[in-house]
C-alpha cells in the first residue's frame, strides 16, 4: 500500500468542444474532465508527460491540488485515437477516503510452475481484476501462486487469497485467470506423387503393379504347352 500517492497535476481550462480540444492538443496536453457524483464536472487539461509518468508510476490513486485543496483521483476512462493510438481525452473521478471504490488492479503470476517445466504450456487469459475497497487500500497489484501448477491444470479468479479485510474481489470467481496445457502435436504430413498432367499417383499401387507384371512372365512359363 502506497504511503503516498504521485502527485497529478492538473490545470483548469476554458476552452471547450472540438475546437477548443484541438488547440490544447497542438500545445501538448490532454483535454479531460473531472468529475465526482453529485457536483458539476470540472474541465480540465493534462500535460502529456506528466500523465506519462503518472501512468508509469503503478499507483492507481493520484492527488491532486483542486482550488487550494488536496484531492484524490483515479483514471475512469481513456480516449484513444483511432489512427495514431495516442489519448485524446481523460476522465478523471474524484475519491473520497471514506467511500469504497471499484477499480481495477493488474494480476501478478508468481512462482515457476511445474507443469512448464514439464514441457506445458503457460496461457494467462486473466490480466486484470477489478476489487472493492478504500482508496487509501488500493494495492499496486494482486499476487497468484502458480508454482505447483501442473499439466492440464488451471486457476480461477475464486483461487485469489487476500488478506486485507476491506478488500473484496469484485470480478466473476469463476473466470480463468491461467492455465497450463501439454504442446500442440504435430500430425505426419503424407508425401503424395504427382505425375507430369498433374495427376496424384498412389506409390503403393504402383509398386505393387511393377510386383505382378514382373512376376506374370515366369507364371506362363510355368504354363503347360498345349498338345500337339
Amino acid at each position: 500500500m502506497p504511503s503516498s500517492y504521485y502527485k497529478l497535476e492538473i490545470t483548469k481550462r476554458t476552452e471547450t468542444r472540438s475546437k477548443g480540444s484541438k488547440k490544447i492538443r497542438r500545445q501538448g496536453s490532454i483535454p479531460g474532465i473531472l468529475y465526482y457524483s453529485g457536483e458539476e464536472n470540472v474541465n480540465i487539461s493534462i500535460q502529456k508527460s506528466i500523465l506519462f509518468h503518472a501512468m508509469q508510476s503503478g499507483q492507481r490513486i493520484f492527488e491532486i491540488n483542486q482550488d487550494g485543496d488536496s484531492q484524490y483521483t483515479m483514471i475512469k476512462q481513456l480516449q484513444y485515437h483511432p489512427v495514431t493510438d495516442e489519448i485524446i481525452h481523460i476522465d478523471l473521478m474524484r475519491v473520497r477516503r471514506s467511500e469504497k471504490i471499484t477499480i481495477s488492479v493488474p494480476l501478478l503470476l508468481i512462482g515457476n510452475p511445474v507443469g512448464v517445466n514439464e514441457g506445458g504450456v503457460l496461457s494467462q487469459s486473466l490480466n486484470q481484476i477489478e476489487i472493492s475497497c478504500y482508496p487509501t487500500d488500493v494495492p499496486e497489484n494482486i499476487e497468484l501462486d502458480i508454482e505447483d501448477l501442473g499439466l492440464n491444470e488451471a486457476r480461477s479468479v475464486g483461487d485469489l487469497t487476500i488478506d486485507t479485510e476491506d478488500l473484496e474481489i469484485v470480478t466473476d470467481s469463476s473466470l480463468n485467470i491461467v492455465s497450463i496445457t501439454p504442446p500442440a502435436v504435430e500430425e505426419e504430413v503424407v508425401e503424395e506423387d504427382v505425375d507430369e498432367e498433374g495427376e496424384v499417383t498412389d506409390t503403393d499401387e504402383e509398386s505393387a503393379g511393377e510386383q505382378e507384371s514382373d512376376e506374370s512372365p515366369s507364371d506362363k512359363s510355368d504354363e503347360p504347352s498345349g498338345a500337339s
